[in-house]
C-alpha cells in the first residue's frame, strides 16, 4: 500500500480530472496513433509504430500512478484542523531570520505542491521543518544551501 496523502476536495477534484482526460481523451489518441503507424506498413523498420507504442506506454504509466495516489488519497476537513499549530493545509507565514525575507505557503500534499502559487509539500524540507511548529517556533532547516532558520509569524487555514 503507498503512502496516504491528504487532499481539499478541489486538489482531488483536479486529480480525479486529470486522470479522466488521460483515460478518455489521451488513451484513445495513443491507440489510434498507434494503428495509424501500424497501416504504413513493416513494424520492424517504422520509427513512428516505435513512438507510439513507447508514448502509449509512458501514458499508461502516469494512469497506473495517478490511480495508486487517489486510492490513497483522503479528503482532509480542514475545519477540524488544529490552528495552533503547522499541519498539513496549513497556511503559514513564516521570517527567514538570516535575510529577514517574509514568506507565506501552504503545506500540500506532493502532488499539489506549485510554487508559483505559494504551495508547497509537506514532504520538502521546508515543509518537514515547519510541520508541528507554533506560533513564535524558530524551524532550523537544512536546504542544499546550508542550514536556515525561519520564525513562524503566522498560522492560518
Amino acid at each position: 500500500m503507498g503512502k496516504i496523502s491528504y487532499y481539499t476536495e478541489e486538489g482531488l477534484k483536479e486529480l480525479r480530472d486529470k486522470l479522466d482526460h488521460l483515460k478518455d481523451v489521451e488513451r484513445p489518441r495513443a491507440s489510434q496513433a498507434i494503428g495509424e503507424a501500424r497501416d504504413k506498413g513493416d513494424l520492424s523498420e517504422n520509427a513512428e509504430y516505435d513512438a507510439a507504442k513507447e508514448a502509449q506506454g509512458m501514458l499508461e504509466m502516469e494512469i497506473s500512478k495517478l490511480e495508486e495516489t487517489l486510492s490513497n488519497a483522503r479528503i482532509i476537513d480542514e475545519s477540524k484542523l488544529d490552528s495552533s499549530k503547522v499541519l498539513v493545509h496549513s497556511m503559514v507565514k513564516i521570517k527567514n531570520l538570516t535575510n529577514s525575507a517574509v514568506m507565506e505557503y501552504k503545506l500540500v500534499a506532493q502532488s499539489e505542491a506549485n510554487l508559483a502559487q505559494g504551495k508547497i509539500s509537506v514532504d520538502s524540507p521546508i515543509g518537514k521543518g515547519l510541520l508541528g511548529k507554533k506560533l513564535g517556533d524558530i524551524a532550523e532547516i537544512e536546504i542544499p544551501n546550508g542550514n536556515v532558520k525561519f520564525e513562524i509569524l503566522e498560522i492560518s487555514r
